[in-house]
């Protein structure tokens, strides 16, 4: 490597972990992590498990970017040492390549989870489908979409219950609720928020014609402090009936579901997994509370959307994302304009490579660009 390019390494990666620096707001969660440390460690800790489960997990996101950064910032030191080694040592140089190299891996990989900096991205989070309009054919669509996202929770590691699930009449599914958990659910599942726009020849057409149709996907982060949404009692009405869906023998011969009715917003929240109303009452709560956040979560972006004067297009469907199984087999995101013609793929939950592209978006690096894959 010659003398001018180490240089421009020096300095551009001396910007990019002052970037981290400010993106993983390493000044703020530090002193943060810090208390919560001494929290945990007081002897009545436990003493609230739910309060103590929500302190453990916002102390591990806080560890986990203090981690990144500091691997980030000694990774770009040892670099530093073994260029002002290199310039006496030719053994020191042979190695600086391959260690330049190994390190700007590092980094984009570290870059990637800086783009999950936001206040909910940590969390656990509800992913709700529903069907659109098109009967059996959307409701199959709506399955297989189901099916996508329990498989990209395989892949992730991230373990997934269903809270209510309504089976189709002939096939497929009418809504489901799965509550998703695992380290950045919500901050990588946000992305797909939207509807999702399926075009096949449809197995369920005796004429073997082409159909379009459409499922909605709504995505809320999970959250357990009761400060960050207060729910009065008035505003709610609760409704108990028997349960139809999953749980086993016995698990309709009780009035154990539950329905809660969010009065002001007309919200609508459904738990039958549970043979226990009180679980499933509490479970109810907390899907009300996410779903409460999600529009809270929704205005905030729609404000920001109007002081940046953002157009959003209007079309047939609005959707997000097509899938495209004939005549060509294609799946495109229409924000990112991130496609993927390994179409089996990506119903077998290989939607990496769409997360990164809207979160760059996001972050504002990729509108407008064209990507394949």
């Amino acid at each position: 490597m010659e003398k001018y390019e180490i240089n421009k390494f020096v300095l551009e990666y001396k910007k990019k972990l002052l970037d981290l620096y400010q993106a993983f707001s390493i000044d703020k969660i530090t002193p943060l992590y810090d208390e919560l440390q001494t929290e945990i460690g007081g002897s009545s800790f436990w003493n609230d498990q739910e309060h103590a489960q929500a302190v453990i997990a916002k102390a591990n996101s806080y560890k986990e970017k203090i981690d990144l950064y500091n691997e980030a910032k000694t990774g770009y030191d040892d670099i530093l040492a073994l260029i002002e080694m290199s310039e006496e040592d030719e053994d020191a140089l042979l190695m600086l390549d391959d260690e330049i190299e190994s390190f700007k891996e590092k980094i984009d990989k570290i870059e990637n989870k800086a783009l999950l900096s936001g206040k909910y991205d940590f969390n656990d989070c509800i992913l709700e489908l529903h069907p659109g309009a098109g009967g059996t054919e959307s409701m199959d669509w709506a399955d297989m979409l189901y099916r996508m996202y329990t498989r990209f929770c395989q892949r992730m590691n991230f373990k997934y219950e269903v809270i209510d699930y309504q089976p189709g009449d002939e096939a497929g599914i009418k809504s489901v609720t799965l509550s998703i958990k695992g380290p950045y659910a919500y901050g990588m599942l946000k992305s797909e928020r939207g509807v999702h726009r399926l075009v096949r020849i449809s197995p369920f057409d005796s004429n073997a014609r082409r159909h379009t149709s459409f499922c909605s996907c709504d995505v809320a982060p999970q959250i357990e402090a009761s400060d960050d949404i207060e729910i009065k009692d008035d505003d709610i009405r609760i409704d108990t009936f028997l349960s139809s869906g999953h749980g086993g023998q016995g698990v309709n011969t009780t009035y154990s579901a539950v329905r809660i009715t969010h009065l002001p917003t007309n919200i609508v929240v459904t738990c039958q997994n549970e043979r226990s109303q009180l679980k499933n009452k509490a479970t109810c709560m907390n899907l009300l509370k996410s779903k409460l956040l999600e529009l809270e979560l929704k205005k905030q972006e729609a404000e920001m959307k109007n002081i940046k004067g953002e157009q959003m297009a209007i079309n047939f469907g609005s959707q997000i994302r097509s899938y495209v199984f004939c005549p060509y087999t294609l799946v495109k995101d229409h924000r990112t304009n991130y496609e993927m013609g390994n179409i089996q793929a990506v119903m077998d939950g290989d939607l990496e490579g769409f997360i990164e592209a809207y979160l760059k978006y996001l972050a504002g690096g990729s509108n407008g660009n064209n990507w394949k894959n």
